[in-house]
């Protein structure tokens, strides 16, 4: 600040030089325990010291009370909006980031202490249904006594899609189906439900595989509250007609309106998000919405934030919305992410292919040699759906990014692999002094963390950070901070374990000394990476 305050002064014809201002600073900084000292430097810059003794009592509470998030101002209903896949269709690469760095935004906001809803907003309604019900109706006439085998809805929706197309009779069913459904005449929602919970079983097996847990909330839910948000708009007068839609703007006249019914009465994604965004305020009490997408869709939710305060639903004081966007998977080629035949690439797939590389990766390795075959599956699975999940949220979600099983399975640099393994080298230093975790916690009551050497007191300054990131992340919801951050503590272990024994032994390798004071500094870098690790969705193993 001395250099600002000196131009000010300068302004109002005063020459007073910036070392003198820094120096009147330095007096007036009253003594606070988290500075050790003030010192300037240069042209009038001010070095603040951090006091070892503040670092050693925060970073000392872990043994007692574990990893501690910061505190927050209030607790929040925070409604997440992630994942959201199209019954009938397969789960895709798009999906997968949704997925992903949805269900870490969750993890991370839980961990901070709010009350935390996840919904996963499926396509489950629209004129979609009325074709698969149509091609169900021919393929399965008995499909209400006898439950139709439909393995594979996407070959199932592709057949139904080519009918629609080439025949105008079937077309025509397809509408009326769509009417029938939408009016709930019991044996096209019996149908509906059919399909419905083919697609519903194949989604739950990636859930369950990426251990992702969601509530699906389908747009079929908002069916009844579209009716009554279309009528709510027109009688507040903020409908226009428009070719007979009836459209609604954010701003008069400004953008890109959202169609609230089309020419034929039938709703729109437009009249779902209005309704949704209504219940999820209203009935679900929520003061903070996030909606996981891809960046495409960031005009269309700006503008649905935009009708939610024209219509007094959202109260910017009270509420916060945020989208969060992220750019689309590429090739590496550069294109967009699709399979040699130009096919969109299928989850299940991507995900198979993933634990066969690391397989292969940890063979390569001899894992398979030293770790029982119990323990190669579990660090197989801990690499593949690690590495998918890290590439992911390594990168800053707005950009795009090149998806690459080398690159991920790399075991140098700011990978999955390299992190995981290095967690598991920092977890086996303890384990070879013979000590437990309860044993730490017990030499913690008489020992402290030793943060005299330059190495111990440059990693103890970068765990004090943790709250720090996580407080950052709740700004700008990039998950990318905390990567960074997991990988400069491993680095920065690795120049402390260089230079900073922990344990000593003789030319027989029997042990001779323990360094308690740094085996706890040890076991509070494990804590704090184990925490990241679990905001960011990895499963750490114990051997690897």
């Amino acid at each position: 600040s001395a250099m600002p305050i000196s131009n000010t002064y300068k302004q109002i014809g005063k020459k007073v030089s910036p070392i003198d201002i820094a120096r009147k600073i330095v007096e007036k900084v009253p003594k606070h325990p988290m500075i050790e000292k003030l010192e300037i430097a240069g042209p009038g810059f001010i070095n603040i010291f951090l006091s070892k003794d503040y670092g050693l009592k925060h970073l000392s509470t872990i043994f007692e009370r574990g990893v501690q998030p910061p505190p927050i101002e209030k607790k929040l209903r925070v409604l997440v909006d992630f994942s959201s896949p199209n019954i009938a269709k397969e789960m895709h690469v798009g999906h997968l980031r949704s997925t992903i760095i949805g269900d870490s935004i969750c993890r991370l906001l839980e961990y901070l202490g709010h009350d935390v809803l996840r919904i996963n907003h499926v396509g489950d309604w629209g004129t979609q249904f009325g074709m698969l019900i149509a091609h169900l109706h021919d393929q399965f006439p008995n499909y209400l006594i006898q439950s139709p085998p439909i393995g594979d809805l996407q070959a199932f929706y592709k057949q139904s899609k080519a009918r629609f197309d080439a025949d105008p009779e079937f077309k025509k069913r397809a509408y009326a189906c769509v009417v029938k459904l939408q009016s709930f005449e019991p044996d096209y929602i019996k149908a509906w439900q059919m399909i419905c919970d083919v697609s519903r079983k194949e989604f739950q097996k990636i859930y369950d595989r990426l251990e992702i847990k969601v509530i699906e909330r389908g747009e079929s839910f908002y069916q009844a509250r579209m009716e009554k948000i279309v009528k709510e708009l027109g009688e507040k007068g903020l409908l226009e007609d428009d070719d007979g839609r009836k459209i609604m703007w954010g701003e008069p006249n400004v953008g890109i309106p959202l169609t609230i019914t089309k020419s034929d009465g039938g709703f729109t994604y437009d009249t779902s998000d209005m309704a949704a965004i209504k219940q999820r305020i209203e009935e679900e009490k929520s003061d903070w919405i996030i909606y996981v997408t891809d960046s495409g869709q960031a005009t269309h939710f700006h503008t649905i934030f935009k009708c939610g305060k024209r219509t007094g639903i959202v109260d910017p004081r009270k509420h916060r919305l945020d989208h969060v966007g992220f750019g689309v998977v590429l090739g590496e080629d550069k294109k967009k992410f699709k399979t040699r035949s130009g096919d969109t690439v299928r989850l299940t797939d991507l995900l198979d292919e993933g634990v066969r590389r690391a397989l292969e990766k940890l063979k390569e390795k001899e894992r398979d040699k030293v770790l029982s075959p119990d323990e190669l599956k579990q660090a197989q699975e801990s690499v593949a759906y690690g590495c998918i999940k890290y590439a992911d949220l390594s990168h800053n979600r707005n950009q795009e990014y090149v998806f690459s099983f080398d690159k991920m399975l790399e075991d140098k640099g700011n990978t999955a692999v390299y992190l995981l393994y290095a967690y598991t080298r920092i977890r086996s230093i303890a384990r070879n002094a013979n000590y437990t975790s309860e044993k730490i916690k017990e030499i913690a009551k008489s020992t402290t963390i030793s943060l005299d050497h330059e190495k111990e007191w440059k990693l103890g300054k970068v765990l004090l950070r943790f709250p720090d990131v996580l407080l950052k992340i709740t700004k700008d919801l990039c998950l990318h901070h905390l990567c960074e951050y997991v990988y400069e503590i491993s680095t920065t272990f690795t120049e402390f374990y260089d230079s900073c024994y922990c344990i000593e032994k003789d030319s027989s390798g029997d042990i001779i000394k323990v360094n308690n004071g740094r085996i706890l500094l040890v076991e509070a870098t494990a804590l704090i990476m184990h925490k990241c690790f679990h905001i960011l969705g990895l499963k750490p193993v114990s051997k690897m």
